[in-house]
Parts: C-alpha cells; sequence; structure tokens
C-alpha cells in the first residue's frame, strides 16, 4: 500500500485496545512554526538530527508547536480510511486507555505546552470528543511521555497515568472524585530531558523511566520522588528513550536508547540486562506484541534505519524465562524490517486484532520529515 502523507511531520502511532475499535488507530503529528522576526539559530523543525530527537524549548521566542491527531480506521488487507483530525499543541506521545467492553476508548496525549488532554471515542468510532485538559506543567515545557497503569487489567473507568516533562519531572495522574484525572504527584527525576516513563504492569506502585542524563531509574509511587528504588548509570554513550513493561511476562522489561540498542531486563536485577540486541539507527520506540502467542516478539522503531521485528528466545512462558534468554546461544533475531519510510522512523505500534493467517499482525507506522504513515504486516 502506498503511504499517506500526515501534512505534518508524524511522530505517534498507536492502535486502539478496545474489543470493539481494534480497527482503529491515531497518527500523532508536530509541527514548529516560527515567526520570521525570531532567533532561528537555536530550533529547528526537526530538532538535533544527528540523534533523531524531537525539538525542545528554548527561552521563549516567536515560535508555535502546533499538533493534530488523526483518526483512521484500518482494514484487514491494509487499506485505511482517515475518519477525523483533532488540532491541538504539538503531540509528542498518546497511549489508548485500556477499558472493558461497556466503557467508552479513550485516548491520553501529551502535548507540547504543558497538557495532558483526554479524549473519547463516539459511538459510530469516527469522531475525538476532548473530555478533559489536565495542567502538568507551564506551556513552556513539553509533556514528552505518558502510560496507562492498567494495560493488564481494563477498567470501567480510568486508569492512573504517569507523564515524563522536558523540564526534568514525572507526573502521577489519578481519577480524582469526579470523573476525570488530577495530578496527584509530580517530582524532580532526571537532570535532563526523561524521554520516557512507564508503568510496571504488573505492579500499580512502580514506574520506570529514562532520559538524556544516561540514567534509568525505578520509582515506587507511595514514597513519590524522595529517593528512587534503583538508578541505572550504564547507558554510558547514549540517552534512554524508550521503556515498556511486558505485558504478558512478569519482571520482564525492554529499554531502548539512541545508541542503536535494546536492553530487556528482568526487574529483580535491573542494573544487568538479560541481553543486548543492537537494532541499528537508533532506537526510538519499543512495542511488545499484544498477544500472548508471540510474546517473543519486539516491534522497534529505529529512527535513522526504519522498523523491525525483533524476536527473542524466551522459551516457555511457564518455564523461567528470564533464565532461557540470558543463557540462549541465539537470544534474539530480527524477523522483519519495513524500510518504506525515507525519515526518521518516529511512531509505530501493532494492531490488537492479532494475526491474520500468516501474514502477521497489522502495523501502523509513521515519520517525521516525510511525514508518511505507512500500514503494514509484521
Amino acid at each position: 500500500m502506498p503511504g499517506f502523507d500526515t501534512d505534518w511531520p508524524a511522530d505517534s502511532a498507536e492502535f486502539c485496545p478496545h474489543p470493539n475499535a481494534q480497527e482503529i488507530f491515531v497518527i500523532g503529528t508536530y509541527k514548529l512554526e516560527q515567526n520570521h522576526e525570531a532567533n532561528t539559530t537555536g530550533d529547528s523543525e526537526g530538532g538535533n538530527d544527528d540523534i533523531g530527537t524531537p525539538p525542545l524549548p528554548e527561552p521563549r521566542k516567536a515560535q508555535t508547536r502546533r499538533g493534530k491527531c488523526l483518526l483512521f480506521r484500518a482494514e484487514d488487507d491494509g487499506r485505511f480510511t482517515p475518519l477525523d483530525e483533532v488540532e491541538l499543541p504539538a503531540i509528542l506521545d498518546m497511549k489508548w486507555c485500556h477499558r472493558t467492553l461497556s466503557s467508552t476508548p479513550i485516548l491520553g496525549i501529551a502535548d507540547s505546552e504543558g497538557h495532558i488532554t483526554i479524549h473519547e471515542l463516539n459511538d459510530e468510532k469516527s469522531q475525538l470528543r476532548q473530555i478533559q485538559s489536565i495542567t502538568c506543567a507551564s506551556p513552556d515545557v513539553l509533556c514528552l511521555s505518558l502510560d496507562w497503569s492498567n494495560r493488564r487489567n481494563p477498567t470501567d473507568g480510568l486508569g492512573n497515568l504517569v507523564v515524563s516533562q522536558s523540564n526534568g519531572a514525572l507526573s502521577v495522574l489519578q481519577p480524582g472524585d469526579g470523573a476525570g484525572l488530577v495530578v496527584t504527584d509530580s517530582w524532580h527525576a532526571h537532570d535532563y530531558e526523561p524521554w520516557i516513563a512507564a508503568w510496571d504492569y504488573w505492579d500499580p506502585h512502580v514506574v520506570y523511566s529514562g532520559g538524556d542524563d544516561l540514567k534509568m531509574k525505578g520509582w515506587d509511587i507511595r514514597l513519590g520522588g524522595s529517593a528512587p528504588l534503583f538508578v541505572n548509570k550504564k547507558f554510558d554513550t547514549a540517552g534512554v528513550t524508550t521503556i515498556q513493561s511486558h505485558p504478558h511476562m512478569e519482571h520482564v522489561l525492554a529499554v531502548g536508547s539512541y545508541d542503536s540498542t535494546v536492553r530487556i531486563f528482568d526487574t529483580r536485577k535491573p542494573l544487568t540486562p538479560l541481553t543486548e540486541a543492537n537494532v541499528g539507527g537508533g532506537v526510538w520506540r519499543v512495542k511488545w506484541h499484544p498477544s500472548a502467542a508471540r510474546k517473543d516478539d519486539l516491534l522497534v522503531a529505529c529512527m535513522h534505519d526504519g522498523f523491525k521485528v525483533v524476536r527473542f528466545d524466551f522459551g516457555s512462558i511457564e518455564g523461567d524465562y528470564s533464565a532461557t534468554l540470558r543463557n540462549s546461544k541465539e537470544p534474539w533475531e530480527i524477523v522483519k524490517r519495513f524500510d518504506e519510510h525515507t525519515s526518521l522512523a518516529y511512531g509505530v505500534d501493532w494492531s490488537f486484532a492479532g494475526d491474520k493467517g500468516g501474514d502477521g499482525t497489522l502495523v501502523a507506522s509513521c515519520s517525521f520529515y516525510d511525514h508518511t504513515m505507512h500500514v503494514w504486516r509484521g
């Protein structure tokens, strides 16, 4: 299928997990507009192309960061239909909340002006309606990432959110007395931009974060920011960009970095990886396959080297999968790559609808400078 022009640079892709809307996915975009009279020696539309990071705020100039959330419906044959678009400040990350069958699909969006906005998919599955905007920081601070806590246990209401921000802070948002979310805690977590914050899907009290200070940290939200559970300082040459807890195997954590390496950790020993996979290009996002039948497969956005499916050797889910991976003679292999994008590979996600025969699972991916989206199978 030919690519779709997203008009503005694209950096985020998310399929809806709701049982009644698994054909729905969203693409997030980020466009920097700068007044020609302003000093143009700093920020550029793509940020630092050497490492492929989105642009960060500098002291206030006449700049506007704009974004759109594009809503699509995918077909089994890979075709797709644009349904809606919502204009917001520039979008850095998006996540659907995992909810029960009787609840409507909900999408959380992290934007470039310190907000998390919550959007509801309508009954016809054709439009998004904003139902809440939560201020996490001042307008010159970017919300860089977000993650819902209820991945493994869908809820009738909303899960908790963790949000990372360009000022080095993490925030926890929880359902308040009303229908929406409120910020219940914030703390300074990193000395440089924390590109990622993610829940431990097996422990509702633990979150992980990583950033440009070359550190990965674990936190118990009951303790706030008083002290991290651990600090891994062994990312010697490049920042931490992405973290995801495995939804089907307890204690397994995938961590990506600018150094092109995906590291798999056992969270009980978070300072030493079980294995390291050099996937090339610099890693921006990692996504475990949503099906337990494909628990070994990790989808990776390799910024300068396309998108890849990496298969790890965990053995049986009933066995000691950490030991199996650690002792494997061939702990990982790249089983699929998608190279149709011509620019920075940023956003990618699996469909929750599962495999179609031997063709694999539907995947949506997007890239930055060429503002292109593709749908393919992996």
